[in-house]
């Protein structure tokens, strides 16, 4: 399997120029008070997005590119919500038939859109590991092109097209810090800086209940792990060879944090950038205010992945208000 390149991104970006509209990069300064140190926080809204989040860069990229044959196939893939909306989404501009294979219990919000946009949606497992092994044996059977949520080139090229946003818009950032379950954004980032912003450092972060990625990294060989986290977008229990290995090749440094930082961190979005992050996408802001002194005095963009929050995250992260002060 190939690592992207720089000019797989160009092309990415040049197949979803029809579909798809930079998302802003925000600073407000009240989150830079917060955050203190004397750090200016910029955050990239991929909430924004049609799908509320960042994932449907690599959906559209990954249909737009495909032949009429592998089209007719469809295609099946699995997820806990925002890699299904992507694929829905970009399936319905398309014309392709796609299922998706959703952990039992979904974030209710990501599965009704899923059956929106016109997929199948299959529930099974408890995981998204779970999920993921079923999905591996369906997709044969009914004879689908499967879509890996990580080991996809034409996935991460098509992320990775924020993360050129970003930097054209902000070229002397220091440093980026981006929430990783599977890791197509942290590679995507690490692919985008490595090629045009090397001294800007890219920070991944993960849940110390879902710490594959992390400790993959760490070990320098992908390793399986407890899945417990409660932010979807950050509940894997494997590494995955892709991201890993752009991982290990640009990344600075990988943070873990607790669940109740995220949702903490998810009222401080809320209260001062007036956005509502899912638990992944405040992983972000968690990692930086957990590392602000380490950051300090430096420009710093926060990756806002999704605002795809369930009603019982929103309650959870009202609860943690509390306790911020």
């Amino acid at each position: 399997m190939h690592s992207p390149t720089i000019s797989d991104v160009l092309r990415a970006r040049r197949l979803q120029s029809a579909h798809l509209s930079p998302t802003p990069l925000l600073s407000y300064p009240a989150l830079d008070a917060s955050v203190g140190a004397g750090v200016r926080v910029l955050v990239k809204h991929e909430n924004l997005q049609p799908t509320g989040a960042f994932k449907v860069r690599g959906g559209i990229a990954l249909l737009a590119a495909m032949d009429p044959d592998e089209r007719a196939r469809g295609v099946l893939s699995y997820s806990t919500g925002n890699h299904a909306q992507s694929l829905a989404h970009a399936a319905a501009l398309f014309g392709v038939p796609c299922t998706i294979v959703m952990p039992e219990n979904p974030n209710p919000l990501k599965a009704e859109a899923v059956r929106r946009l016109g997929a199948e949606l299959v529930a099974y497992g408890a995981d998204f590991d779970e999920a993921r092994r079923h999905a591996e044996q369906l997709a044969p059977r009914r004879g689908m092109r499967l879509v890996g949520a990580a080991n996809e080139p034409a996935l991460i090229a098509g992320v990775a097209t924020a993360y050129l946003e970003v930097f054209e818009r902000e070229p002397d950032l220091d440093a980026i810090v981006v929430p990783v379950g599977g890791g197509s954004g942290a590679a995507a980032a690490c692919l985008v800086a490595a090629a045009i912003s090397p001294r800007c450092r890219v920070i991944a972060v993960q849940s110390r209940r879902s710490p594959a990625a992390h400790d993959s990294w760490r070990a320098g060989r992908c390793v399986e792990r407890p899945n417990t986290t409660t932010a979807e977008g950050l509940a894997t229990g494997s590494g995955f060879d892709l991201t890993q290995r752009l991982l290990r090749a640009h990344l600075a440094d990988f943070l873990l944090v607790d669940d109740d930082e995220i949702r903490r961190a998810q009222w401080v979005l809320m209260r001062d950038a007036r956005t509502v992050a899912e638990g992944a996408a405040a992983a972000s802001l968690a990692a930086l205010l957990a590392a602000r002194e380490d950051l300090a005095g430096q420009r710093v963009a926060i990756m806002c992945t999704g605002g795809n929050a369930g009603e019982g995250d929103l309650r959870a992260c009202l609860s943690a208000a509390a306790s911020v002060s």
